[in-house]
């Protein structure tokens, strides 16, 4: 398989390493995983994140730019 060696690279981070480099809750990141919006690979009860998928997940995070009128 030629993929075996990009895959041995990937480093996985924990939903509370997620968490503390999105500046979110826990739950949200959870949130996220269950939606499918964030993949993640499942260790028992436990979920991993591929840390290349939280960096692809912030860059492609919209933010809202309208602006509130009074």
């Amino acid at each position: 398989m030629a993929d075996e060696g990009n895959f041995s690279d990937m480093r996985f981070l924990t939903v509370s390493e997620v968490a503390e480099v999105m500046r979110v809750s826990r739950m949200t990141v959870y949130r996220l995983v269950h939606a499918g919006r964030m993949p993640a690979v499942r260790f028992g009860r436990s979920f991993r994140v591929p840390e290349a998928a939280v960096e692809q997940y912030l860059r492609n995070a919209v933010v809202d730019g309208r602006t509130e009128t009074a």
